[in-house]
């Protein structure tokens, strides 16, 4: 008996979980295609494809899409082009305040970031930085350095010394050693810490909205307007292709995730 009655509160529990992660995304689906829909109905009373063909024809919404799709590449870019060699140094080099750096680039992150992107707005005032690419682009970077940091540092040190070297030994420079050896065994770490900055920089809303509005405006800050001045189903189009991005590269990046590499990029000791 007992047996049973663990058994379907673990189902109960599961079938509350599958509700809470399916639910809204149901709703969102419902409500796309919805020409109306008034309580207490279950089902919408028409079905249409209005909203769809809204959301491609408004140009501030195309524009929107454009600019997600442009920042986030350029975001990945920049944060690997510097902390990659940062995580390479802090997985293989001990050097005073290691760990304390290493503890300041997630506690960066702990806290809510409106209060950080206000500081940030009056330097950026000072230097000309409103409203500009490279301002936004700071603003992303900086959510994504904990990303690009902790999981590579943690995928370099976990890449065997012995194999380094045993290249070395058969006459292999430390340059081709590391793009032979160390680069390929600790690429997946690496691509995942990418997806996931990717992520943060697609998803980034408060940050880009405070330094880019109005001139320039990304998907997540594109759904204040769309919420305030639009029918709630075109707001429900424009959430389902804004997570039409992350769905798919967390489904690319399922097997390096459950196999334990973003797992392991909060393990660096």
């Amino acid at each position: 008996m007992p047996r049973v009655l663990s058994r379907g509160v673990v189902v109960l529990l599961a079938a509350v979980l599958a509700l809470f992660i399916i639910g809204p995304l149901a709703w969102l689906a419902v409500r796309a295609f919805a020409a109306s829909w008034t309580y207490p109905d279950l089902l919408p009373d028409a079905w249409t494809l209005r909203w769809w063909s809204v959301v491609f024809s408004d140009r501030a919404l195309g524009v929107a899409v454009q600019n997600s799709l442009f920042f986030a590449p350029i975001t990945v870019l920049v944060s690997a082009a510097i902390c990659l060699p940062a995580a390479y140094a802090f997985a293989r080099f001990e050097f005073p305040g290691r760990r304390f750096f290493l503890i300041g680039v997630f506690a960066a992150n702990s806290f809510p970031k409106m209060g950080l992107f206000v500081s940030l707005a009056a330097l950026f005032y000072a230097l000309n930085l409103m409203n500009t690419i490279l301002g936004i682009l700071v603003v992303h970077v900086l959510g994504t350095v904990v990303f690009m940091t902790w999981i590579p540092a943690a995928a370099f040190a976990a890449v065997p010394r012995s194999l380094e070297e045993a290249a070395r030994d058969a006459g292999a420079s430390k340059l081709r050693t590391f793009f032979s050896v160390t680069l390929p065994i600790a690429l997946p770490g690496i691509l995942v810490a990418a997806i996931m900055s990717f992520l943060s920089s697609f998803d980034e809303a408060q940050g880009t909205y405070l330094v880019g509005a109005p001139d320039y405006m990304t998907m997540p800050t594109q759904m204040y307007s769309l919420v305030l001045n639009y029918p709630t189903q075109v707001a429900a189009v424009f959430s389902i292709l804004l997570a039409i991005p992350s769905v798919a590269l967390l489904l690319a990046a399922h097997k390096h995730i459950v196999g334990g590499h973003l797992a392991e990029g909060f393990q660096i000791k």
